[in-house]
């Protein structure tokens, strides 16, 4: 599937602000079938840039799609245990949301965050570090300003571990009696900084665990920060994948998943504003049998 977009946002108020930029984005992307025996599985790559020519080739997305699924064939069930799960890279950038959503205005100001008054607190790993970079060249979430005109600008969100800041409109912002952050629309390019190596370095450092490349269902409850969701992926053995898994549920709370990241990849990959390597987290519940 190849997409592409152009596009131009304006904004202008009562107050006298109008402003208005540009954006483009294209998007090419494939999923593939697979089948052996009585088993089927599927999977997909993609590729996302501002810029055609920063493209993966179609190739790349093509050869990439159909060795993910070809891997997934023969999958096995796992019985229930404790083990660390690695969140490969593009599923990873869902935590980061999830992180996001608890420390945004409206979650904050109606009483349904599990991340109340988290400001100043120590949230994450004392190595874990979150940015703001809403001017970066190219990012997918680049923006001069925010949906209500307000001047956006690089910053530090979690600083070794403490969350430094939230991310607020001008409404929730006045509700909660602090000034807006430029977040009215969303966030802008939040980028997580990497520590524990790359993605094989992680494996190895995981040692023995599930590494998880599909979630399912939206099972997170952004109250309680309790987090369920249905998965697939591989098992982990001494730091090398043995085998394909699938119809296991993973199962922790976002407060204690978020101190238990023991490492952020170096495999960077960009999904719409969180910029992000595979996430490690040193022990979830993973049910199967």
């Amino acid at each position: 599937t190849v997409h592409y977009q152009n596009s131009y946002f304006f904004y202008g108020n009562t107050l006298g602000f109008m402003g208005g930029y540009a954006g483009s984005s294209h998007n090419l992307s494939c999923a593939v079938i697979a089948g052996k025996d009585q088993d089927m599985q599927r999977d997909y790559w993609y590729s996302t840039s501002r810029h055609p020519d920063q493209l993966e080739s179609p190739e790349q997305v093509g050869r990439q799609a159909a060795e993910r699924t070809l891997r997934r064939l023969e999958a096995r069930r796992l019985s229930t245990r404790q083990v660390p799960v690695l969140f490969e890279a593009s599923l990873a950038s869902g935590l980061i949301g999830h992180f996001v959503g608890a420390v945004s205005g409206g979650s904050l100001y109606r009483g349904t965050s599990f991340l109340p008054d988290s400001l100043g607190q120590r949230v994450f790993d004392e190595r874990f570090s979150l940015r703001e970079e809403p001017h970066l060249p190219g990012g997918l979430a680049s923006a001069p300003f925010d949906d209500e005109g307000v001047a956006t600008h690089p910053r530090l969100v979690v600083n070794n571990g403490v969350v430094e800041g939230y991310f607020l409109g001008s409404y929730s912002a006045r509700k909660l009696g602090m000034r807006s952050t430029a977040n009215a629309g969303g966030s802008h390019n939040l980028i997580a900084t990497p520590f524990g190596g790359g993605f094989d370095d992680l494996l190895r450092q995981m040692d023995r665990g599930v590494l998880v490349t599909e979630l399912l269902g939206h099972g997170v409850n952004g109250v309680t920060g309790d987090y369920s969701r249905g998965a697939a992926g591989f098992w982990v053995e001494h730091g090398q994948i043995q085998y394909p898994v699938h119809e296991i549920t993973i199962a922790g709370n976002l407060k204690e998943m978020f101190r238990a990241i023991q490492g952020v990849g170096t495999d960077v990959r960009v999904r719409g504003s969180k910029i992000c390597g595979s996430i490690l987290v040193g022990e979830m519940t993973v049910a199967g049998e």
